[in-house]
């Protein structure tokens, strides 16, 4: 294997996707902006290009006929940079959990063309990584037969599988550019949802959450914790200080002991230089860290997951606002499984009471079109400002009672209005 590097141009590389092909897109923080837009303003000279992605990130150049003609999204997860292109006749959305993308790669149901990633400078060895999104980039990667890669001195060196040999590049750009920084506003409504939400951690768990404000204030309030662990499908800033202070040492983790595991990473430019080159953070395959058999091993594993709105009985839509698509089923059930199957695991719904328009997330029945990413079968703590329920073992009529319990006031009598159309009686 050769372990020298030969760059080209961004126009040069992105020649070699060719019409009729399926493109992998690196997704989150990874996302490779400069080689992705280059792409699309090949339009006309390609065709009939499908593109597939979990995320994307930047200012991704789509919104303009020439493109949506010849360039179809195929969407495993929608995020905010494409929604709109997901939503149209020119995109879709494949529901699928996490955990399975990768083998929708490997097994050829979903086979790739070509993939396009950014990835750290390469060491003199010749390997780079993919930095912080190994999540399903890695088995595009391993199943893509052209590869073409921005080598960013700017992308950190995470350790763990996302290793790859400049050899395997088909094209290779050298471009220093920034990576996007997502960081959560909290408020008194967040701040309070996380005491509710961390009074229920307990020493030595093991944690999975998400980006946000939520997750950030359920962290900010473990300060005085000891030995917390981390496999999570993605962490973010909330993460560091916990490690600086000695709270998160991952000792009693069962799968990884010793280390952080996740599959992506993203915030700040705080957390991209505390991941890189540090051997506590693994960054891992979806297949791997969001396989339930696998969560299941640790201990005491605390999933903090949120959710769009929650019905009556429990179910929980946390991708779809009716039928358009807002984001993905992506690992929240593989977690919340998880979680349950764990001994002494948590599996916990949390989100505000009401959007930031005053609309009640705890409704008599799901909107029509919603997507129910959490059954009811699955359910077990939900947490709103106004509190903690446990859906576990109850009933329709009992959960019903708890979920209005933590509505917000003013939406608790239309929801009592509507127990008593189901139950034939109010709530007592």
């Amino acid at each position: 294997m050769t372990n020298s590097l030969k760059y080209t141009t961004i126009d040069e590389a992105v020649k070699h996707i060719k019409s009729n092909s399926r493109v992998f897109i690196h997704g989150s923080a990874a996302t490779p902006v400069s080689l992705v837009n280059a792409l699309l303003n090949r339009a006309g000279s390609i065709r009939k290009v499908e593109l597939t992605s979990i995320t994307m990130h930047g200012r991704i150049d789509w919104n303009r006929q020439e493109v949506l003609d010849n360039f179809y999204l195929n969407s495993l997860f929608v995020s905010d940079s494409i929604r709109g292109w997901a939503n149209s006749e020119y995109g879709g959305y494949v529901p699928v959990f996490l955990s399975e993308i990768p083998h929708l790669f490997e097994s050829g149901t979903l086979p790739l063309d070509a993939a396009i990633i950014q990835v750290s400078p390469p060491d003199h060895h010749g390997y780079c990584t993919l930095g912080t999104s190994a999540d399903i980039a890695i088995s595009a990667v391993r199943t893509a037969p052209i590869i073409i890669a921005q080598v960013n001195p700017l992308m950190p060196r995470v350790h763990g599988e996302g290793f790859i040999h400049i050899s395997k590049f088909t094209a290779a750009v050298f471009e220093e550019s920034l990576l996007p920084e997502i960081t959560a506003q909290s408020n008194a409504i967040t701040d309070q949802i996380g005491k509710h939400v961390a009074a229920l951690v307990e020493d030595g768990a093991t944690l999975q959450m998400g980006i946000g404000a939520i997750p950030d204030a359920v962290l900010g309030q473990l300060i005085h914790h000891k030995n917390l662990g981390i496999h999570t499908e993605m962490f973010s800033d909330g993460v560091v200080p916990l490690v600086e202070r000695g709270v998160i040492t991952n000792s009693l983790k069962k799968v990884e002991p010793g280390k952080i595991i996740s599959t992506f990473i993203l915030g700040s430019r705080k957390v991209y230089d505390f991941a890189d080159n540090n051997l506590f953070v693994n960054c891992m395959s979806a297949a791997f860290v969001n396989d339930t058999s696998v969560i299941r091993r640790n201990p005491k594993v605390t999933a903090i997951n949120s959710a769009i709105e929650i019905d009556l009985s429990g179910q929980v839509c946390a991708d779809s606002i009716g039928t358009r698509q807002y984001s993905g089923i992506g690992g929240q059930m593989d977690f919340i499984r998880g979680a349950s199957l764990s001994q002494g695991g948590k599996p916990i719904i949390a989100m505000p009471s009401v959007t930031a328009s005053g609309i009640s997330r705890i409704v008599p029945v799901l909107k029509a079109g919603a997507g129910v990413v959490t059954t009811r079968g699955h359910i077990h703590y939900v947490a709103t400002e106004y509190g903690v329920v446990n859906l576990y073992g109850k009933n329709m009529e009992q959960r019903a009672r708890l979920l209005i319990s933590i509505a917000h006031p003013a939406h608790r009598e239309s929801l009592e209005r509507a127990y008593k159309e189901r139950f034939g009686k109010l709530p007592g």
